[in-house]
């Protein structure tokens, strides 16, 4: 349990910095549908994507709130019992407010109880985390229908432009001059805010230390370490590309499939990765095939993977994927005779096929369209794309029309 006295002085200081808080550009999220929601609203990504500041920016719209963020040290071995406490102490410090914004409520085990006690009782309620498993698990099973969530990842190619000050609706030919010099520092470093404001390598090592050792070694109390830290590295370095649970075993010799699956679920609920299903109308088949793995962020992976050559192919199709995300869609990959590198899926059936290649060439022309071609006639759509880095081109196909479009145009 934590002291009064002390709790009481991490709230002050904790209202003033948050009060204090730079809040940032505002993100590619409707925030005004969330203001008066009769629901829990839980902002759910990445260690330091924004999730802090997207609060600040809704907190903005309120004159009066509480605030706690549970990823202060002074509140290590917070307990459900010191809920109550906390409750006492933000109605001394501000009578009668309704509105409460929880940080990295995820810390707290059983939280989710006193979620459900304070929304009964009437307030309005605010929260962060950085764990997609717990947060999907508990709230699914104590806030079924008492919860919306909000997913947020680092900078959008948008956000990164708006950041930087650049008027991405004027495309006149220096402007996307422009765009495409800085679309190339985004497909090296990514956008994870803090690193793009100070461009400092140590910003992304160190987010990924903590992912994998506070929020992934501590938490599941990972005792074969060395594997686990290699296993994420091979992930990063091999990017939008197939594997196996066994495959990935054997290369890493890890002791079993069943621990890398595990491992990599355990990375996934941090929002590192990404596991991307080959389709197949059957859900057996289709979680007995191979996966694809991406990454939550370029420059993260940049920064601490290996590097053998120049693989602004993968950078780029990671790109699409995760805006693919960004766009609520249920991505998977194509694999038959052909492949195609991502597919969307809307009420169940397939809505759009994507095949990434950072420049269209007489040696890969034949290889990319035939993969869409196969898709094409597979799923019954008539258009297929290729996501290039700045080429347009449309070609026709027997199977009806491949669109060839840069990468800048399509994400903005």
């Amino acid at each position: 349990m934590i002291p009064e006295r002390q709790m009481e002085i991490v709230l002050q200081d904790q209202a003033k910095w948050f009060l204090r808080r730079d809040p940032g550009i505002p993100r590619s999220i409707d925030i005004s549908r969330y203001l008066n929601h009769t629901h829990v609203v839980i902002i759910s990504g990445v260690r330091r994507c924004g999730k802090s500041t997207l609060l600040r920016q809704i907190a903005s719209h309120f004159d009066a709130y509480y605030y706690l963020n549970l990823d202060d040290e002074r509140l290590f071995g917070f307990e459900l019992s010191d809920f109550s406490t906390l409750m006492i102490l933000f109605e001394k410090m501000r009578p009668g407010v309704r509105t409460i914004f929880l940080d990295e409520i995820q810390n707290v085990p059983g939280f989710e109880r006193f979620i459900r006690r304070i929304h009964d009782e009437g307030y309005r309620i605010f929260c962060t985390g950085s764990n997609a498993h717990l947060l999907s698990k508990e709230l699914g099973t104590h806030l079924t229908g008492r919860h919306v969530r909000i997913e947020l990842f680092p900078f959008s190619f948008s956000e990164y432009l708006t950041w930087h000050k650049i008027d991405y609706n004027i495309k006149d030919s220096e402007t996307i001059a422009s765009l495409l010099s800085y679309l190339d520092r985004y497909l090296e470093g990514g956008g994870f805010p803090e690193y793009t404001r100070q461009a400092d390598p140590d910003i992304l090592k160190g987010i990924y230390e903590d992912i994998l050792y506070r929020d992934s070694i501590v938490r599941w109390n990972i005792r074969d370490t060395s594997a686990f830290i290699n296993l994420a590295r091979y992930l990063l370095t091999n990017i939008g590309s197939e594997v196996s649970y066994r495959s990935l075993a054997t290369t890493l010799q890890i002791k079993s499939p069943g621990t890398v699956r595990e491992y990599i679920r355990f990375l996934a609920d941090t929002y590192l990765f990404f596991e991307v299903y080959r389709y197949d109308p059957s859900l057996k088949k289709q979680h007995g095939s191979g996966k694809k793995i991406y990454c939550i962020d370029n420059g993260m992976r940049n920064k601490v993977s290996f590097r053998f050559s120049a693989d602004n192919g993968k950078l780029l199709e990671n790109i699409v994927f995760l805006e693919l995300l960004r766009r609520k869609c249920d991505v998977y990959y194509h694999s038959a005779k052909k492949e195609c590198d991502l597919i969307t899926l809307e009420q169940g059936r397939v809505s759009g096929l994507y095949q990434v290649c950072y420049e269209l060439n007489e040696g890969n022309r034949s290889r990319e369209c035939s993969g869409l071609q196969e898709a094409m006639v597979e799923y019954s759509i008539p258009v297929g794309n290729i996501i290039t880095m700045n080429q347009s081109e449309e070609i026709p196909v027997p199977e009806g029309m491949i669109r060839a479009i840069p990468v800048w145009r399509w994400v903005l």
